[in-house]
């Protein structure tokens, strides 16, 4: 049925869950530039289960706030972007029927509890993150207090509506787009969160690595689930859809950026804002 010449990198906790007539509810979780995207596509296609998402970051600004990049924006925009992810997921979770789910309802929340931890603006240099956290000690209190609340909410969520999870480790390079203000340190940080809120939450989960091809041939063989074509075929098709994706919002970025005065005062007072 598949190709099973690598093993899955780590298998924790049982196999999948009991789904009933309903179907499989599996999200595929890891953290930035992980491969969730082409992964969770390639299966998809595949077995013929429907994917479901939430828009990217970058496909939210283009509605929400045009022309900003992830580390142009204040706390509250950013708290604003987490909600309305976390709304397309619950909106796209909700039909009857098995899902596979590009990522997971805790992941908005994840990133919001790192960036917490590390500074609003992971990627950014010490003086602008010495700056951010001076300019957001008045409101530090409340934001803790809500993403305490944020996490309770998603937690629960989660627990009620995945059987299982798939989690991607960190195995390829970060593309720096300017869409992914983050470093190493909170990409690790943001990896580590995802797996100790599986275990808090007691949800199955796998860790499975390699290729796209070697992940998705060891979800079918993990889950058992049928095939409708061909693995590379369906690879070379996801591999098709998310370059596409890819490229209507790095039109986007360029126009945007050709726009931009990248002035000593630009750059001052977003340092400045939190």
């Amino acid at each position: 049925m598949s190709d099973t010449s690598t093993p899955a990198v780590q298998a924790v906790s049982p196999s999948a869950a009991p789904v009933g007539e309903r179907g499989l509810h599996l999200a595929i979780s890891g953290t930035y530039s992980s491969g969730k995207s082409t992964t969770t596509e390639a299966l998809s296609i595949a077995t013929g289960i429907p994917r479901t998402h939430a828009m990217t970051s970058r496909e939210i600004l283009m509605d929400l706030v045009p022309g900003k990049q992830v580390q142009e924006l204040t706390a509250s925009e950013l708290t604003m972007l987490g909600l309305r992810r976390l709304e397309e997921r619950i909106h796209h979770e909700s039909g009857a029927g098995p899902f596979l789910s590009d990522g997971s309802v805790i992941h908005e929340w994840i990133y919001g509890e790192a960036r917490m931890r590390v500074g609003i603006n992971p990627g950014a240099n010490l003086l602008v993150k010495t700056a951010k956290n001076i300019a957001g000690l008045p409101v530090k209190r409340f934001y803790r207090q809500y993403m305490d609340a944020y996490g309770a909410v998603t937690k629960a969520r989660a627990k009620r509506i995945y059987d299982a999870y798939v989690h991607l480790p960190v195995e390829f390079a970060m593309k720096a787009d300017g869409h992914r203000p983050v470093s190493e340190k909170f990409r690790k940080l943001s990896d580590d969160l995802l797996i100790e809120t599986l275990e808090e939450l007691q949800i199955p989960y796998h860790v499975v690595g390699g290729s796209v091809r070697e992940r998705v041939a060891q979800i079918v063989d993990i889950f058992g689930l049928p095939l409708v074509m061909p693995l590379d075929e369906a690879i070379e098709q996801a591999g098709v859809r998310v370059r596409e994706a890819t490229e209507v919002l790095e039109q986007d970025d360029r126009f945007h950026e050709a726009q931009r005065t990248k002035s000593l005062r630009r750059r001052i007072s977003y340092a400045m804002r939190f």
